[in-house]
């Protein structure tokens, strides 16, 4: 390996650390960012912010005592664990999280019709098409033992603000551009429920959209989801104009950028 500066050193063990020592935010309308309080070197401190690693909040008197790791500072303090032989969080280890490849759209199709029942699931042609239409609003969690996905959450953008059906079955109404997401599905197979990965999988989705400057995630759910969403940042909008799979959804919806 390469003898690499001081200077550099400084800042890749500081990434890393800010990485490992991550904790969820208590903000309640920010729940899935994740900060590390400070206490780095003040010049490693600027130049991860300035090559837009990390970045940090202000008050009226400067920065805060805490900061944020970018999409891309996750990334690149993920490939330095792997080169320095050290071991990440559990749910890390466990799962790779990554867009769907296109190799992967009929597993991704089977999983639907396990998650859900057939008049809420959408059909494997649906499924296939989104997937070639939007891979990146198509992220899995795959099984590092197993090599095959274990959950996946799907959307499409759209400038839209409220859900209706068509979306389910229309893949030409996905916009990239679009300011808002609509969620379509968050399917987690069965033997990897109650462990927390619906969850990881929805805020790391949530991360990756935040920065893409998005402004809101809205879904639909059943009423007895309605508490579980709540918990990850939502808002219940009350019953939507959906009548999927002839049930009564629930609109729900996160704030990412005002």
């Amino acid at each position: 390996m390469e003898r690499k500066s001081y200077e550099q050193s400084i800042e890749e063990l500081s990434l890393m650390l800010i990485y490992l020592t991550r904790q969820q935010d208590n903000n309640e309308y920010c729940r899935y960012r994740e900060l590390s309080w400070k206490g780095y070197d003040f010049k490693a401190m600027e130049n991860l912010d300035n090559n837009q690693l990390i970045y940090q909040t202000r008050s009226k008197r400067g920065f805060d005592k805490y900061l944020y790791l970018t999409e891309t500072g996750r990334e690149k303090a993920q490939e330095l664990l792997e080169e320095y032989g050290f071991t990440d969080k559990e749910m890390n280890c466990k799962y790779e999280f990554r867009y769907i490849h296109a190799d992967e759209a009929e597993q991704a199709a089977d999983i639907e019709q396990i998650c859900f029942p057939p008049n809420e699931a959408c059909s494997r042609e649906m499924m296939i098409e989104r997937i070639k239409v939007a891979p990146d609003f198509f992220l899995v969690a795959i099984d590092n033992e197993t090599g095959k996905i274990a959950g996946f959450l799907n959307g499409l953008a759209t400038d839209e603000y409220s859900f209706r059906d068509e979306f389910f079955t229309d893949a030409s109404l996905h916009n990239p551009e679009g300011k808002n997401i609509m969620i379509l599905g968050l399917d987690v197979l069965p033997k990897y429920r109650k462990q927390g990965l619906a969850r990881e999988i929805m805020y790391q989705y949530l991360r990756k959209e935040s920065e893409r400057d998005r402004k809101l995630i809205i879904l639909t759910c059943l009423a007895n989801k309605v508490k579980m969403y709540k918990k990850m940042g939502f808002d219940d909008k009350g019953i939507a104009d959906s009548c999927w799979g002839d049930e009564e959804w629930h609109e729900m919806c996160c704030v990412l950028n005002i």
